[in-house]
């Protein structure tokens, strides 16, 4: 009898949200979990082309609490219940001039997009995890959270904020059984950072990978892989942990 684990039969039964699912880091994490057999409901606020076929799509949109609240309201309606939760809905806008330039408005959005839409979906659908054998949280953070860079300050003070909160709430729901784990990712290839190459003077791909130690600028897939490790049996003494998934930036 072989011992080898069937990494397409490991989550069988499972049941997860993903938040920013239709494209990017958030879809190939979805995509990922379902190729290990779980069922998926993805939110955003639109579905593209991108969506992963094989998952239930809710719309909503999580920087907002009444967002929030339809989203696991529809989730858990077609889930029956949740063991697997990514937060993954991030993101914001480059203010090349500096930190100062950067409106009150963009950093309550920030905070909202970034950190408070995590909170309330985490608060929203606590319940139904606890009700989990298996339950797991993941939040998806950035190594701009201890990479200070000015232009997006408002973007890495919201993910510090968010490696804060799921140390605290990894910590306060361990014994419950629950698992809370951060994914920090570096560079990924997605629409998004090659729009922002596109359009931004001065920021090439050559210029990100010369940053990188492994000298290349990650996949999604790369972050997705991490994701349904921490997820599955295999990280179950695993929690309250960074993990970072950057070729080595953070580690000179």
């Amino acid at each position: 009898m072989s011992n080898k684990l069937d990494l397409a039969k490991e989550l069988i039964g499972r049941r997860a949200l993903v938040t920013g699912g239709s494209r990017g880091i958030g879809a190939a994490i979805a995509q990922r979990l379902l190729d290990a057999g779980t069922q998926v409901v993805v939110a955003a606020r639109i579905s593209n082309d991108d969506t992963p076929a094989g998952a239930t799509f809710v719309s909503g949109d999580v920087a907002t609490s009444e967002g929030v609240e339809a989203i696991a309201t529809k989730a858990l309606a077609a889930l029956g219940g949740l063991d697997i939760l990514v937060n993954n809905a991030g993101g914001g806008r480059a203010f090349l001039e500096g930190s100062w330039t950067i409106p009150d408005k963009e950093w309550h959005d920030s905070f909202a997009l970034n950190l408070f839409a995590a909170i309330r979906l985490t608060n929203a659908v606590l319940p139904a995890l606890r009700t989990s054998k298996a339950a797991a949280v993941v939040n998806i953070s950035s190594v701009a959270a201890t990479m200070p860079f000015g232009p997006f300050a408002h973007y890495g003070a919201a993910k510090a904020a968010l490696n804060y909160y799921s140390r605290t709430l990894a910590m306060e729901l361990a014994p419950s059984g629950i698992r809370v784990n951060v994914v920090s990712p570096g560079v990924i290839s997605t629409p998004g950072s090659a729009e922002f190459a596109k359009t931004t003077p001065g920021f090439s791909s050559d210029d990100w990978v010369r940053n990188i130690p492994l000298s290349r600028i990650g996949a999604p897939e790369d972050v997705a892989e991490v994701v349904a490790l921490l997820v599955s049996d295999r990280g179950k003494y695993l929690t309250g942990v960074n993990y970072g998934v950057d070729g080595g930036m953070t580690a000179r």
